[in-house]
């Protein structure tokens, strides 16, 4: 059996494994019961009662959090020479075409999300081995594929995320640091919480929300009871 170390023991130790507790509390909590060395991410998981296998119920959309996410998002804009500028000026850490689509087929994969156009998608089909698996694939349902370049690298700089229920049902996503004060955790746990609630898919049977748990990175984690939302 694993030895549990003293920290995340203390950790243990101050969460009331028989309550349910609000968002707010478990906002602040969360803080409480991180030790990490690092400025920690805080992530909510939220189990749905959905079947990610029927297309009718899989749930994915995205969201701008109010206080941003705290961490600095590198932005690549695949874009022609006519956009570029403008892809610049929104905030692209790297802009450009043929150059990066070469260097993506050589292995390069050093950012965070892609944005692209409607008429360069055919060009990164072949690269769909390579950006698939590590989510970085643009999609217009996430605003990545767009003529607006220029509003999709600033909404994605300010703090929009894009989210997927997996196979289990469970929608994961990372939604500030620890170093955020409670009101900006709770802020972005809310704004998340009330865009799954929209997205519920008319075809769902029975309880929509499962479950509800916030934790930080290598924190255990807090259930909350979904209806203090």
């Amino acid at each position: 059996m694993a030895k549990i170390s003293k920290k995340r023991k203390e950790a243990l130790s101050k969460i009331d494994r028989a309550t349910m507790y609000s968002l707010a509390d478990a906002a602040s909590l969360v803080k409480e019961i991180t030790s990490t060395k690092f400025d920690a991410s805080v992530d909510l998981a939220v189990r749905l009662g959905v079947d990610p296998r029927k297309a009718d119920q899989m749930v994915r959309g995205v969201v701008t959090l109010p206080h941003g996410t705290g961490k600095e998002v590198k932005v690549l804009a695949l874009v022609t020479p006519d956009k570029e500028s403008e892809a610049q000026e929104a905030g692209a850490d790297f802009v450009g075409l043929d150059e990066y689509l070469q260097k993506i087929k050589d292995g390069w994969t050093d950012v965070d999300v892609i944005i692209t156009m409607p008429s360069v998608m055919g060009k990164l089909g072949p690269l769909g081995r390579v950006l698939g698996p590590r989510g970085l694939m643009p999609n217009p349902k996430t605003g990545t594929v767009t003529m607006d370049v220029a509003k999709a690298v600033r909404e994605i700089k300010a703090g929009k995320i894009d989210f997927k229920v997996d196979k289990t049902g469970i929608v994961h996503a990372a939604i500030g640091k620890v170093s955020f004060d409670a009101d900006k955790i709770l802020g972005n746990a809310n704004e998340l919480m009330q865009t799954l609630v929209k997205l519920k898919p008319a075809s769902t049977k029975g309880t929509y929300i499962k479950s509800v748990s916030l934790s930080s990175t290598m924190s255990p984690s807090i259930p909350i009871e979904f209806k203090t939302v």
